[in-house]
């Protein structure tokens, strides 16, 4: 078999990251536009990922974020993008380097992409206390395999909700 030497594979994941970078660049500047909204799942204790201590001992391995109708102040940078989100009614500010996440779906249109993070180097995250901000709600997905669990969650407060998101996995 030939060697690659070009790395085609990592092209082609830069690329797909680039492709995250201008949505979610774009929706800092303009919101969401119709009915988009994003889940977004990183590795918790990649470098480069700072979360509050509080977060990092509910979601250890990996976290996922719904950005919906509540968040705040989403920067997005070359590398990483920052974001306000409320977690039990607790605000917090959460830093992600896009090297982290593992995969990105707006449900809404049905589009989804899977990143391999078997390179990312886990370390033990900076954290950051819990930002002041204004009020909102944003729900994390559960910790526990969803793909487990025949319940559905309830909703939280504030009128966000839980979702499994086996729901919009092809059966």
């Amino acid at each position: 078999m030939a060697t690659d030497h070009i790395r085609y594979d990592v092209l082609a994941r830069d690329a797909l990251r680039g492709v995250l970078r201008k949505v979610l660049t774009d929706a800092a500047a303009h919101g969401l536009p119709g009915e988009h909204h994003f889940f977004i799942t990183f590795v918790s204790k990649a470098d480069g990922v700072k979360i509050s201590p509080r977060l990092l001992a509910q979601y250890p391995e990996e976290m996922t974020i719904i950005l919906q109708h509540q968040f705040w102040d989403l920067t997005v940078l070359e590398d990483r993008f920052e974001v306000g989100l409320s977690f039990g009614g607790i605000p917090e500010r959460l830093i992600v380097p896009f090297s982290a996440i593992k995969s990105f779906l707006d449900p809404s249109v049905k589009f989804g992409l899977q990143f391999d993070t078997s390179d990312v180097a886990e370390v033990a995250p900076e954290t950051l206390p819990a930002a002041p901000a204004p009020s909102a709600v944003a729900v994390p997905a559960p910790a526990t395999d969803a793909a487990d669990s025949t319940e559905e969650p309830a909703p939280s407060q504030g009128g966000a909700e839980v979702v499994r998101l086996d729901r919009f996995r092809k059966k």
